[in-house]
């Protein structure tokens, strides 16, 4: 085997601990790394090994310098090694030699192991992870399989434990003292989630906010630093393609800021919202953890039911074709829940975007899955509105009563009615009617049994209350004129 400098055996040795490392991780399943990296480094050039890094490292993005500035330092070359030995790695290190397999029988109830002497032919591993079927020649005759568990008399020349990084850095002035590495990498992830409890009865609602984080980046980190990004940051894909630019964008996101007492603090940071974890903490590889980062009680979140007789439908120019969008099949109500982003409304914190799920507590207290939905990123002070589901006790059925047209004098007048049903038994509702008048950009309408609301050029909205076990009708006539 190749000797290995005394330097260089010692700075691996140095740089395999790493103190208090900092990560900001982005939901687009990649994190920017900060880290310490102990040197002893002479003035001039030093080869040293560093072995830290994560397994999805993007190595054109490392940044390595001295945080005071005491030190010059320049990587001079890097390469990256991401070959670690493996039982496929070694064979091929050791093709055209004798080595030993151990083999292990039962004779006679009796375990007996064997030691069988083979040449590797051919070892079957091909760079890059595929492997084709070994050729090993044992007494003289071949054989595509291995005779038994290979054992090594080396490790053979050049080779590698893990991925690890080879610098040739360039000091101005002898000293040691901690570097710091910051570097973008892939293998992690976050994402919020929330659930939010009302009562038995009542708009009086609990929200309680989850951060998840996972990582899978091949590594470890103790005792981290944790900030989250939330917003869309425009990544270059694939990831190994992403410019060193781009990591000067994004390295002081993950050097920016205090953490505060609270378990979870928020702030605004360039077009974004950052996250900070407020105490060091634990995230091993391939671990997925959970953090609450909202608690908000009596918070007002009212329930919407919402009739929308002829969603869906889309048209394009001047539609009088008559049974376009005439009677409907659709009598589902849909629900609905609505709430301010407000510090009046007990929240008021820029809330990353996730699944919002819905309990309601049963007359025992005991708490029921009542729908989902998923929320996109939401500033303060704006609405929050998903859908939870269909109304089982309200029905709505809509139909066409009327439909004229005179292409010669350009206009339209149509009719609907619409039906709506409260199967509750003591409970009132109110029933938002959506109508969408999709013939014509002019209109206007010429009789209603009920006031209603322009809600955009397009969209008109009854707001019809409805009492347990009532029936109520909703009409209306529109013309339109082109």
């Amino acid at each position: 085997m190749k000797s290995i400098p005394v330097l260089l055996l010692v700075s691996t040795l140095a740089l395999a601990a790493a103190a208090e490392p900092a990560l900001t991780i982005y939901n687009q399943n990649f994190a920017v790394v900060r880290d310490t990296v102990p040197l002893d480094l002479k003035a001039g050039a030093n080869p040293v090994v560093y072995s830290g890094a994560t397994a999805q490292v993007e190595p054109d993005s490392v940044i390595l310098r001295d945080p005071t500035g005491k030190h010059s330092l320049q990587i001079l070359e890097q390469n990256y090694r991401n070959d670690p030995v493996s039982q496929e790695l070694l064979l091929s290190l050791f093709e055209q030699k004798t080595i030993d397999f151990q083999n292990i029988r039962i004779r006679d109830n009796t375990q007996v192991t064997e030691i069988i002497h083979g040449k590797i032919i051919r070892s079957g591993f091909v760079p890059g992870g595929a492997f084709t079927q070994p050729i090993i020649e044992v007494n003289g005759k071949y054989q595509f399989s291995l005779p038994g568990q290979p054992r090594f008399p080396d490790l053979g020349d050049d080779t590698i434990l893990k991925p690890a990084f080879n610098w040739l850095l360039q000091s101005g002035q002898p000293g040691a003292f901690d570097a710091e590495i910051g570097y973008v990498t892939g293998g992690f992830d976050w994402s919020a989630s929330y659930n939010l409890v009302s009562p038995e009865k009542g708009d009086i609602v609990d929200l309680v906010g989850w951060i998840t984080m996972n990582n899978n980046s091949g590594k470890t980190f103790e005792n981290a630093k944790i900030k989250l990004m939330a917003g869309d940051v425009n990544k270059i894909q694939p990831v190994n393609d992403y410019a060193m630019g781009g990591m000067r964008r994004a390295m002081p996101m993950a050097m920016s800021a205090m953490a505060e007492d609270k378990a979870v603090s928020e702030k605004a940071f360039d077009e974004f919202h950052l996250y900070s974890i407020g105490r060091p903490t634990t995230l091993h590889d391939h671990e997925t953890k959970q953090v609450e980062f909202i608690h908000a009680e009596k918070m007002y979140a009212p329930t919407l039911y919402v009739y929308d007789g002829a969603a869906g439908y889309q048209f394009y120019g001047l539609n009088y074709d008559q049974g376009y969008g005439g009677n409907t099949g659709n009598k589902k109500i849909i629900v609905q829940r609505e709430f301010k982003n407000a510090e009046t409304n007990q929240l008021g914190i820029a809330l990353p975007k996730g699944k919002l799920r819905f309990y309601r507590r049963d007359d025992d207290g005991q708490l029921q899955f009542v729908g989902e939905n998923e929320i996109d990123h939401t500033p303060r002070n704006e609405t929050v509105r998903v859908t939870t589901g269909n109304a089982f006790d309200l029905v709505g059925e809509r139909k066409q009563t009327s439909f004229r047209v005179d292409t010669s004098e350009k206009w339209i007048n149509e009719s609907f009615e619409i039906k709506l049903r409260n199967r509750k038994k003591d409970q009132p509702v109110e029933i938002r009617v959506v109508e969408h008048l999709y013939r014509w950009s002019n209109w206007d309408i010429t009789a209603k049994s009920d006031e209603f609301t322009k809600k955009d050029a397009q969209t008109i909205e009854f707001r019809i209350p409805v009492k347990p076990d009532e029936e109520r009708t909703v009409t209306y006539t529109v013309h339109y004129s082109w």
